[in-house]
C-alpha cells in the first residue's frame, strides 16, 4: 500500500508494536480510516508470545478456561496464551486438565460453525474468545452467539485491538484501543465521510490481511 505506515507501542510492553496504515479501507462490515497490520504478531513466535503474556494479565487464576477459540488466524497466539494462563494457575475443568486451542469455521452462508468432532471442545466448556482486530464487533457478536449455541460458557473476550469496549454485554480486554490511534474512525459504508469526499479505497481488509485495489 502507498499510505505511510507508523507504529504504536503497547503501554505495558514497548516491544509490542502495532503497525498502522492511514487511508481508506473496507472491512466486511464497515469502512475504516486505518488498517492495523497484526500479521507478524500472529506469525512470529517472539511477538506472539509477548502478545499472549500481555493478554494473560487480564485473567485471574480463579476464572476457569477450558478452551481458547481463536479468530483471525490467531492459533499461535492462542497456544502461547494457553501456556501463560496455565503458568499463572488458571484452572481447566476438562478431563485432561489442559486448555484446548481451536478455531471456528464459516459455512457457505457465512455462519460461524464448529464441526461435530470439535464440538466436544465447546459444549459445557469455559470459553475464552481470542480476536485480532475488532472494529464494529459484529463478527465477534456472531462468534459469541455461535459458542453459546453449541453450549459453551463464555468466560472472557481478548483482542489485540478493539474499537469497542464490550460485545453482548461482555467486556473486551484488548492491548490497543481506539483512543491509541489518532483520528481512527469506523463507519457504515453509506455513512463514510471518505466516500462522500470521493476518496478511493486503498484496500479490502479483514482479520487475515488486505487486498489492494
Amino acid at each position: 500500500m502507498e499510505t505511510k505506515m507508523f507504529k504504536i507501542s503497547a503501554r505495558n510492553d514497548s516491544r509490542i508494536q502495532l503497525k498502522v496504515f492511514p487511508g481508506h479501507f473496507a472491512t466486511p462490515q464497515s469502512h475504516i480510516t486505518h488498517y492495523l497490520d497484526i500479521v507478524t504478531m500472529k506469525a512470529r513466535c517472539s511477538e506472539a508470545k509477548r502478545v499472549a503474556e500481555a493478554l494473560s494479565a487480564n485473567y485471574e487464576a480463579s476464572v476457569p478456561i477450558d478452551t481458547i477459540v481463536c479468530m483471525d488466524g490467531l492459533e499461535v497466539v492462542g497456544a502461547y496464551l494457553a501456556d501463560e494462563l496455565t503458568k499463572v494457575g488458571v484452572l481447566s475443568m476438562n478431563a485432561h486438565q489442559s486448555i484446548y486451542v481451536t478455531s471456528p469455521e464459516y459455512n457457505n452462508a457465512g455462519q460461524i460453525i464448529f464441526r461435530d468432532n470439535v464440538q466436544g471442545m465447546i459444549r459445557n466448556k469455559n470459553i475464552l474468545i481470542l480476536n485480532g482486530s475488532v472494529t464494529t464487533g459484529e463478527t465477534l457478536n456472531r462468534a459469541v452467539h455461535s459458542v453459546l449455541y453449541y453450549g459453551g460458557v463464555i468466560r472472557g473476550i481478548a483482542a489485540i485491538f478493539s474499537a469497542v469496549s464490550s460485545v453482548a454485554q461482555l467486556p473486551v480486554h484488548s492491548i490497543f484501543q481506539q483512543k491509541d490511534i489518532p483520528n481512527y474512525g469506523t463507519y457504515r459504508a453509506y455513512e463514510c465521510p471518505l466516500c462522500r469526499q470521493k476518496q478511493k479505497l486503498d484496500a479490502m481488509v479483514n482479520g487475515y490481511g488486505y487486498s489492494k485495489l
